[in-house]
């Protein structure tokens, strides 16, 4: 991969397409897409969203509005389902699991609808990917 960064949706889908199928073919821990803090209008603290990408398995972080949005996503994307829902004591939100049996621009595809409508980010919204 030569670029880590994209500010449109079509440079984003490459771009998010791309990490996905290299993460797979390095067999990586991890692929980390987060988005630039400066696009970040979510109001939803320190951090701005992230989303992973573990292997077939598509990580983050929800508030209740938050999981309930993803569910409603997830209804269009038939071949990803919620494995696992983790709500710890410490934190105000729940770490969503979710399996992505698919090919590497549907997987691209989910991430940018989930920043899109689960996050509420702008269509103008830049994401990095930082880990591959």
């Amino acid at each position: 991969m030569t670029r880590f960064d994209a500010a449109t949706e079509s440079e984003r889908l490459a771009l998010f397409a791309d990490a996905a199928a290299a993460h797979r073919a390095r067999s990586s821990d991890v692929m980390t897409v987060d988005v630039d803090p400066d696009s970040d209008v979510t109001d939803g603290g320190e951090v701005p969203p992230w989303i992973q990408l573990v292997g077939t398995e598509i990580v983050l972080d929800c508030t209740d509005d938050e999981l309930d949005r993803l569910k409603g996503l997830l209804d269009e994307f038939p071949e990803f389902r919620i494995d696992e829902l983790v709500t710890p004591e410490e934190a105000e939100g729940t770490n969503a699991v979710v399996t992505a049996r698919s090919d590497a621009n549907r997987v691209a595809g989910f991430i940018e609808r989930a920043f899109r409508e689960v996050y509420g980010l702008e269509e103008t919204y830049k994401a990095w990917v930082t880990a591959v």
